[in-house]
């Protein structure tokens, strides 16, 4: 009897269906996982939803009835009241979207410039810049440093150089690109740039960076939050009502409301208080001060989240 016997072939699953088995859902799941996402835009959507209505209510509606989902008395005297003729709110509106659009664009080059080098093996110094940007992430000079140097030295007090240029650089986005740069830029694209002939800003300007749009697009969104609700350098460089940011106005605007009703009954006759919008204003306000963040998120949204989950994959 033959002892030889013919080898048997068993079907076994591959690893690639193990895998697909594995994160695969099943219908229902995937149904109530849509359910789930979809109340979570809108419960996040509904606190915005409440202040738009009430930012287009009438002051007498909305204090005596409160906050509804509908107008019952509908009224844009608090916008009027707030882009009025010679309304400082409107200078201010100029003065953050240029301080804005500035201190970005600053911000993403100088991040830029400085984590490139700091990514590269062949950089002898990269040691010490690297330490110098992150001890001044643990170290701070203090509110008395900030101030003279602002101030005597730059001399950039009443100016709109006071709303973006101190925020224009994060020693915090420079740790961040230096990473990005090394995850996502081999070597060996470089060097064979530089076989080639590119010099090292060929290669930064038309290799690296277009390779790092989503981290830079990353930074670019984040400065350009911090220098649009940035309140604290204003209130610090700026005595001159010209150069007031938004957020800086409309903390200054309702304080003076706020004065005018506590003190209405001294001013009988010198001006109409009851005439002053005050929940309706700071709605109104509210409104217009995230509506260009909102409008402009969806812009930069694909490259944020691919800069935020692209250096955790590997292989």
């Amino acid at each position: 009897m033959d002892a030889k016997a013919a080898p048997q072939k068993l079907a076994r699953p591959t690893s690639h269906k193990r895998n697909r088995d594995m994160l695969a859902i099943s219908p229902t799941t995937d149904v109530l996982l849509n359910i789930l996402m979809i109340a979570c835009c809108l419960l996040t959507l509904f606190p915005l939803y409440v202040v738009i209505i009430s930012s287009i209510t009438s002051e007498s509606a909305l204090t005596a009835n409160g906050y509804r989902l509908w107008p019952e008395e509908f009224s844009t005297l608090a916008y009027t009241f707030l882009f009025a003729q010679g309304s400082i709110v409107v200078t201010a509106y100029k003065n953050t979207i240029l301080s804005t659009l500035a201190g970005t664009a600053i911000s993403v080059l100088m991040v830029a410039f400085y984590a490139y080098p700091l990514s590269r093996d062949n950089f002898k110094f990269r040691g010490f810049f690297t330490f110098y940007a992150f001890f001044t992430m643990l170290f701070g000079g203090g509110l008395v440093a900030y101030y003279m140097v602002t101030r005597q030295i730059l001399q950039i007090q009443n100016t709109l150089w006071a709303l973006f240029l101190p925020s224009a650089f994060s020693p915090f986005w420079v740790i961040v690109m230096r990473t990005f740069y090394k995850a996502n830029v081999p070597n060996e694209i470089i060097e064979s740039a530089r076989i080639d002939g590119a010099g090292e800003w060929r290669v930064l300007f038309e290799i690296v960076m277009p390779l790092a749009i989503p981290g830079l697009a990353t930074v670019a969104l984040f400065s350009a939050i911090g220098i649009w609700n940035n309140f604290f350098n204003c209130l610090l460089l700026v005595d001159e009502a010209k150069y007031y940011s938004l957020q800086f106005t409309i903390y200054t605007t309702l304080n003076n409301i706020r004065f005018l009703l506590e003190n209405a009954d001294k001013m009988q006759g010198v001006v109409n208080v009851g005439d002053l919008p005050s929940q309706t204003f700071r709605m109104a306000m509210a409104v217009v001060t995230v509506g260009p963040i909102i409008f402009a998120y969806p812009f930069f949204q694909r490259y944020f989240i691919r800069g935020l989950t692209i250096g955790a994959i590997k292989g």
